[in-house]
């Protein structure tokens, strides 16, 4: 069973920055596309970006395009959410999610694509 695990989260400031991590200890990642999703208080769980399991592919949701960048390391294992330019409606508890596709550039966004799923890591954007 995939298990994932995320990391870097935090309290910053508006307009900082914070690295999310997302890993699979002993897993390989290589066939599975990987997405981070958010949830603010109240609101509803949405997908922020994902990426293809190849890498070559990624999608982001309108508000973070400029700000946000995803990134994956398969040799390591480990995909990457760095969130610069920071902003109040930012806060949320992120979750990475996995979805087992083999390896191909299609990217999906869409939550009930995705079986797998960490227990999420809690990010403040506030002075």
């Amino acid at each position: 069973q995939l298990h994932l695990v995320e990391s870097g989260g935090g309290l910053v400031q508006p307009g900082g920055s914070l690295r999310l991590s997302c890993a699979a200890p002993g897993f390989a990642l290589d066939y599975y596309t990987i997405g981070w999703f958010r949830q603010a208080p109240g609101k509803g769980r949405e997908a922020v970006s994902c990426i293809s399991s190849t890498g070559r592919s990624t999608y982001y949701t309108d508000s973070v395009k400029g700000r946000f960048t995803i990134s994956r390391d398969n040799a390591k294992n480990m995909v990457y959410l760095q969130m610069d330019s920071l902003k109040p409606e930012d806060t949320a508890v992120y979750y990475c999610a996995a979805d087992e596709r083999g390896s191909t550039d299609y990217v999906s966004h869409v939550e009930t694509d995705f079986n797998y799923w960490g227990m999420g890591t809690q990010v403040t954007v506030s002075s």
